[in-house]
Formats: C-alpha cells, structure tokens, sequence
C-alpha cells in the first residue's frame, strides 16, 4: 500500500479541499426533462469489452461509451485526457431516480476487465512514481539505498502496491461479495450533498443489483493490501498501529478521488474537456431526503 507519511497526509487532506474549492466555484445547471418509462436495454456492442453487461433481472441502464483519446483536441487536452480517462472508467451516472431502472452490473470478467486496464492506466504509473519518490526523499525502506538504483527499486515496489491494491478492491473483493467496484455518481443536486455522498462511499456502495450494501471492497482491500504490503517493504513498521494509520492514509486518499470523480463533469466542462455525459440529457435533481 502507499506509504504512511505526513508529507502524504498533508498531500490527501489538501486534494479534498482543493476539490470541494474548485466545486464551490463551478456552476452546476441540471435541466428537467420528461420521465421515460422503462424499456429494455440491448447489450453492449462489440468494441466495448468489459464496460457492462444486461442486468439479468430485467431492465437496466447502460452507462455511454467511453471518451476515446481522439475525442480530445490539442496537446494539453489529450495530455489531460491520458491521464483523466480513468475517473471517467470508474464513475458511473447513478439511474436510482429513474423509476424501473438499475445500473447494468459488471459480471467477473468485467471486473477483471477493470483491474486489468487500471493496472496499465498512464495515472498508475505516475502514482507509482510519485509515491517512490516521497519514499525516496524520506528514506523509507532504507535498505534500498538512495540513488537511481534505490528509485527503481521503491519504483518497482510502488507499483506493486498500484496493482495488487487494484485487484483486491475491484476483482476480488468485488466479486466474493458481488459487489459493484464502480462508483456511483450523483451529478447533480447540492454541492454539499454531493461532496457526503462522496465521503459516504467509502462506507457504503452498490451491490450488482443496484442496492445498497458495506463497502468491503474498500475495507478488506486496504486490510489485505497492507498486510501483503509487509512482506516485501522491509522498512515498514509492523504492527496495528502503523497498519491503522497506512489505512487512513489510503482511505483519505480514496475519498478525495471519489470526490473528483463526483466534480468531474463540472471540472471537465471548466477544462472544455469531453466526458461521458456531457450528451446525456439530464434528469431532474433527486428531492432531498431520498
């Protein structure tokens, strides 16, 4: 798992408010438009492998295509796009206020479909590079040395922490517990309500069918990561303590991507960047209490 430090605590609490500052300063303009009533969804075509599958139980909505790279214009945007392409791949647009409608669920192979390709997402590597260079610069794991050998190897570890992190909390767990690894966005509403339902998801996300259930995936994933984490990081402190403490550092940090995620729309038009949903005509906004 990534490193317990307080440069990283700083680096995680200072992501959420510039997060909910940026929020702040964004207008959010939600249309009403007509409810439509349910009708059954064709499977996703072909190119799109892993993105959904048909909701066995009957009718459920299909989140749009994914924002190709050639759907964004001039260097900076694609640049952006390599990088951003992964907050739209795990967000989806959350259909509980549409009468009769769930959100399509992921089967196992989509699971693992969604490991695999964040495991190789450019965003994981630079993570990994920069929580290697934190670890650099504190000396963590010193037996690594410093220099260019001592970075490839913290490099090396880092990433190792990326990928086993990802395949606890979005194929293993995901799929023990069938639950969604996605994260449901509101889109819409009070800022503030949105910046909760953010917060609330590290405690509480969606089964594959659309109900609410304990967000084991989180919980279980940073567990198993932590402690798998100890056998090849020799510098880390061992016992409940410090694991306590990498854990909050981890689950912070999941928080203030959640909350990116939920503000993306918005940041993305700030940005003139395309997203997922930008063709989407919008639903009313949920009324408050439900």
């Amino acid at each position: 798992m990534r490193r317990a430090s307080s440069a990283r605590t700083r680096l995680a609490l200072g992501g959420l408010f510039f997060v909910a500052a940026l929020a702040g300063n964004v207008a959010v303009r939600a249309q009403d438009s007509p409810q439509n009533p349910p009708v059954p969804v064709s499977p996703p075509p072909a190119n799109m492998p892993g993105q959904v599958v048909l909701n066995p139980s009957g009718l459920c909505e299909q989140p749009p295509p994914m924002v190709q790279l050639k759907d964004y214009n001039g260097p900076f945007h694609k640049l952006i796009g390599t990088f951003t392409q992964k907050l739209d791949r795990q967000s989806v647009r959350d259909p509980h206020y549409r009468p009769g409608f769930v959100l399509c669920s992921l089967g196992v192979k989509d699971k693992f479909f969604l490991f695999l390709r964040d495991s190789v997402d450019p965003e994981t590597f630079l993570s990994a590079g920069f929580n290697a260079g934190i670890s650099q610069a504190e000396n963590d794991d010193p037996s690594f040395g410093q220099g260019g050998a001592g970075y490839g190897k913290r490099l090396g570890v880092s990433y190792v922490d990326e990928v086993q992190s990802r395949f606890f909390k979005e194929f293993a767990y995901p799929t023990i517990f069938s639950e969604d690894p996605r994260y449901y966005r509101m889109g819409q509403g009070p800022k503030g309500r949105r910046f909760m339902h953010a917060v609330k998801h590290a405690f509480v996300a969606y089964n594959d069918h659309s109900r609410p259930m304990f967000n084991y995936s989180e919980w279980l994933g940073e567990i198993s990561g932590t402690s798998l984490a100890n056998l090849y990081h020799p510098g880390n402190k061992r016992g409940v303590g410090p694991a306590a403490e990498r854990i909050s550092i981890d689950v912070a940090t999941d928080i203030g991507f959640d909350e990116l995620r939920e503000f993306w729309p918005e940041v993305a038009h700030k940005l003139r960047l395309p997203f997922r949903y930008q063709n989407e005509q919008a639903t009313a906004a949920p009324p408050d209490g439900k």
